[in-house]
Protein backbone atom coordinates (compact mmCIF):
# COMPACT_ATOMS: atom_id res chain seq x y z
CA UNK A 1 0.00 0.00 0.00
CA UNK A 2 0.97 3.56 -0.51
CA UNK A 3 -0.08 5.56 2.01
CA UNK A 4 -2.01 5.09 5.21
CA UNK A 5 -4.87 2.89 4.89
CA UNK A 6 -7.64 3.44 8.09
CA UNK A 7 -10.92 2.60 8.84
CA UNK A 8 -13.45 3.74 9.85
CA UNK A 9 -12.99 7.47 9.12
CA UNK A 10 -15.53 10.99 8.75
CA UNK A 11 -14.86 13.45 6.59
CA UNK A 12 -16.97 16.70 6.90
CA UNK A 13 -16.69 19.86 4.88
CA UNK A 14 -19.46 22.98 6.15
CA UNK A 15 -22.66 20.85 6.29
CA UNK A 16 -21.63 17.52 4.04
CA UNK A 17 -20.52 14.55 6.23
CA UNK A 18 -19.15 11.68 5.09
CA UNK A 19 -18.85 8.87 7.62
CA UNK A 20 -19.30 4.97 7.49
CA UNK A 21 -22.55 3.31 6.68
CA UNK A 22 -23.90 1.63 9.93
CA UNK A 23 -25.85 -1.54 10.74
CA UNK A 24 -28.37 1.20 12.64
CA UNK A 25 -29.01 3.78 9.94
CA UNK A 26 -31.27 0.74 8.37
CA UNK A 27 -34.49 2.53 8.98
CA UNK A 28 -33.26 5.94 8.11
CA UNK A 29 -31.58 4.90 5.06
CA UNK A 30 -34.20 2.45 3.91
CA UNK A 31 -36.56 5.35 4.00
CA UNK A 32 -34.63 7.17 1.98
CA UNK A 33 -34.49 4.54 -0.57
CA UNK A 34 -37.76 4.12 -0.66
CA UNK A 35 -38.49 8.05 -0.95
CA UNK A 36 -36.05 8.17 -4.06
CA UNK A 37 -37.05 4.26 -5.94
CA UNK A 38 -38.54 6.26 -8.98
CA UNK A 39 -35.37 8.75 -8.94
CA UNK A 40 -33.37 5.88 -8.62
CA UNK A 41 -34.71 2.88 -10.45
CA UNK A 42 -33.05 3.47 -13.92
CA UNK A 43 -29.19 3.35 -12.49
CA UNK A 44 -30.05 0.49 -9.74
CA UNK A 45 -27.57 -1.93 -9.95
CA UNK A 46 -29.09 -5.42 -10.82
CA UNK A 47 -28.05 -9.26 -10.36
CA UNK A 48 -27.37 -10.68 -13.58
CA UNK A 49 -27.95 -14.47 -12.11
CA UNK A 50 -31.41 -15.86 -13.62
CA UNK A 51 -33.27 -15.45 -10.64
CA UNK A 52 -30.94 -13.60 -8.65
CA UNK A 53 -31.67 -10.83 -6.67
CA UNK A 54 -29.82 -8.33 -4.37
CA UNK A 55 -28.82 -8.22 -0.75
CA UNK A 56 -30.75 -7.04 1.38
CA UNK A 57 -29.90 -3.94 4.04
CA UNK A 58 -27.76 -6.10 6.63
CA UNK A 59 -26.28 -8.16 3.51
CA UNK A 60 -25.13 -5.43 2.44
CA UNK A 61 -23.29 -3.35 5.23
CA UNK A 62 -22.01 -7.13 6.20
CA UNK A 63 -20.04 -7.27 3.07
CA UNK A 64 -19.31 -3.75 2.38
CA UNK A 65 -17.60 -3.78 6.08
CA UNK A 66 -16.24 -7.12 4.92
CA UNK A 67 -14.33 -5.09 2.35
CA UNK A 68 -13.59 -2.34 4.31
CA UNK A 69 -11.45 -4.34 6.79
CA UNK A 70 -9.83 -6.08 3.47
CA UNK A 71 -9.08 -2.50 2.17
CA UNK A 72 -10.53 -2.80 -1.04
CA UNK A 73 -13.41 -0.32 -0.14
CA UNK A 74 -14.72 2.86 1.52
CA UNK A 75 -18.37 2.50 2.84
CA UNK A 76 -19.66 5.99 3.52
CA UNK A 77 -23.05 7.17 3.76
CA UNK A 78 -23.45 10.94 3.16
CA UNK A 79 -25.08 13.23 5.37
CA UNK A 80 -26.29 16.53 6.02
CA UNK A 81 -26.27 18.89 9.19
CA UNK A 82 -29.48 20.92 9.27
CA UNK A 83 -30.95 23.03 11.62
CA UNK A 84 -33.24 21.54 14.64
CA UNK A 85 -31.21 18.12 14.19
CA UNK A 86 -29.37 16.46 16.70
CA UNK A 87 -27.14 14.54 14.11
CA UNK A 88 -26.70 14.65 10.17
CA UNK A 89 -29.33 13.66 8.08
CA UNK A 90 -28.55 10.91 5.91
CA UNK A 91 -29.01 12.20 1.83
CA UNK A 92 -27.34 9.77 0.15
CA UNK A 93 -24.69 7.00 -0.20
CA UNK A 94 -20.79 7.13 -1.71
CA UNK A 95 -18.95 3.68 -1.91
CA UNK A 96 -15.58 3.79 -2.88
CA UNK A 97 -14.48 0.34 -3.97
CA UNK A 98 -12.41 -1.96 -6.62
CA UNK A 99 -9.54 -0.59 -4.33
CA UNK A 100 -6.20 -1.66 -6.17
CA UNK A 101 -3.01 -0.94 -4.85
CA UNK A 102 0.29 -2.19 -5.67
CA UNK A 103 1.38 -0.90 -9.34
CA UNK A 104 -2.32 0.80 -10.42
CA UNK A 105 -2.90 2.58 -6.95
CA UNK A 106 -6.65 3.31 -8.34
CA UNK A 107 -10.63 2.52 -7.27
CA UNK A 108 -14.02 3.34 -8.17
CA UNK A 109 -16.41 5.65 -6.53
CA UNK A 110 -20.28 5.79 -7.14
CA UNK A 111 -22.48 7.56 -5.00
CA UNK A 112 -26.94 8.25 -4.69
CA UNK A 113 -28.38 11.44 -3.32
CA UNK A 114 -31.67 11.93 -2.61
CA UNK A 115 -33.20 13.67 -5.42
CA UNK A 116 -34.71 16.43 -3.08
CA UNK A 117 -31.41 17.59 -2.53
CA UNK A 118 -30.29 17.18 -5.56
CA UNK A 119 -28.50 20.45 -7.73
CA UNK A 120 -26.96 22.02 -4.41
CA UNK A 121 -23.79 20.96 -4.70
CA UNK A 122 -23.95 17.78 -1.88
CA UNK A 123 -22.65 15.16 -4.32
CA UNK A 124 -19.61 16.90 -6.00
CA UNK A 125 -18.29 18.13 -2.62
CA UNK A 126 -18.94 14.40 -1.38
CA UNK A 127 -16.86 13.26 -3.87
CA UNK A 128 -14.25 15.81 -4.09
CA UNK A 129 -13.92 15.01 -0.19
CA UNK A 130 -13.68 10.92 -1.07
CA UNK A 131 -11.19 11.48 -3.99
CA UNK A 132 -8.75 13.76 -1.95
CA UNK A 133 -8.98 11.06 0.64
CA UNK A 134 -7.66 8.78 -1.25
CA UNK A 135 -5.24 10.56 -2.72
CA UNK A 136 -4.11 12.41 0.25
CA UNK A 137 -4.00 9.78 2.80
CA UNK A 138 -4.63 6.40 1.24
CA UNK A 139 -1.80 7.24 -1.48
CA UNK A 140 -4.02 6.24 -4.44
CA UNK A 141 -2.92 8.02 -7.90
CA UNK A 142 -6.22 7.38 -9.99
CA UNK A 143 -10.02 7.39 -8.97
CA UNK A 144 -12.67 6.14 -11.54
CA UNK A 145 -16.53 7.01 -11.86
CA UNK A 146 -18.86 4.89 -14.19
CA UNK A 147 -21.81 6.46 -15.64
CA UNK A 148 -24.78 5.68 -17.91
CA UNK A 149 -24.74 8.17 -21.03
CA UNK A 150 -28.45 9.34 -19.84
CA UNK A 151 -27.71 9.84 -16.23
CA UNK A 152 -28.05 14.04 -16.99
CA UNK A 153 -27.59 14.49 -12.79
CA UNK A 154 -24.37 12.28 -11.88
CA UNK A 155 -22.51 13.36 -15.57
CA UNK A 156 -22.92 16.78 -14.23
CA UNK A 157 -21.27 15.67 -11.09
CA UNK A 158 -18.44 14.69 -12.92
CA UNK A 159 -18.54 17.61 -15.12
CA UNK A 160 -18.25 19.99 -12.26
CA UNK A 161 -15.08 18.40 -10.76
CA UNK A 162 -13.22 18.00 -14.09
CA UNK A 163 -12.89 14.39 -14.41
CA UNK A 164 -12.03 13.43 -17.94
CA UNK A 165 -14.03 11.84 -19.93
CA UNK A 166 -12.26 8.66 -21.17
CA UNK A 167 -14.58 6.62 -23.28
CA UNK A 168 -17.67 4.56 -24.08
CA UNK A 169 -17.76 1.13 -22.01
CA UNK A 170 -20.70 -1.17 -24.05
CA UNK A 171 -22.66 -3.15 -21.98
CA UNK A 172 -20.38 -2.37 -19.01
CA UNK A 173 -22.94 -3.11 -15.64
CA UNK A 174 -25.68 -4.59 -15.21
CA UNK A 175 -27.89 -1.81 -14.64
CA UNK A 176 -32.09 -2.26 -14.03
CA UNK A 177 -32.15 -5.27 -15.46
CA UNK A 178 -29.94 -5.33 -18.06
CA UNK A 179 -26.40 -4.72 -19.45
CA UNK A 180 -25.68 -1.05 -19.67
CA UNK A 181 -23.79 1.01 -21.56
CA UNK A 182 -21.36 3.45 -19.49
CA UNK A 183 -18.92 6.51 -19.42
CA UNK A 184 -15.86 6.19 -17.94
CA UNK A 185 -14.65 9.39 -16.13
CA UNK A 186 -11.14 9.91 -14.24
CA UNK A 187 -8.94 11.70 -12.55
CA UNK A 188 -5.38 11.16 -11.08
CA UNK A 189 -3.36 12.70 -8.47
CA UNK A 190 -1.59 14.96 -10.50
CA UNK A 191 -4.03 17.07 -11.72
CA UNK A 192 -5.58 18.39 -8.66
CA UNK A 193 -2.47 19.08 -6.59
CA UNK A 194 -3.98 21.85 -4.35
CA UNK A 195 -6.97 19.33 -3.58
CA UNK A 196 -9.89 18.65 -5.56
CA UNK A 197 -12.32 20.19 -2.90
CA UNK A 198 -10.14 22.86 -2.92
CA UNK A 199 -10.58 23.50 -6.60
CA UNK A 200 -14.38 22.77 -6.62
CA UNK A 201 -15.21 25.03 -3.37
CA UNK A 202 -13.30 27.80 -5.49
CA UNK A 203 -15.31 27.13 -8.59
CA UNK A 204 -18.90 27.54 -6.76
CA UNK A 205 -20.86 30.91 -7.05
CA UNK A 206 -20.69 33.20 -4.07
Amino acid sequence: MGGSFTWPVTLESGDIVLRPIRYRDRKEWTALRSRNCEWLAPWEASNPVPGGGLPDYRQMVRSLKAQAAQATALPFVIAEWRPGHEKPVIVGQLTVSSIVWGSAMMATLGYWVDQDRAGRGIAPTAVAMATDYCFGTLGLHRMEINIRPENGPSLRVVEKLGFRDEGFRPRYLHINGEWADHRTFALTAEEVPEGLLARWLRSRPA
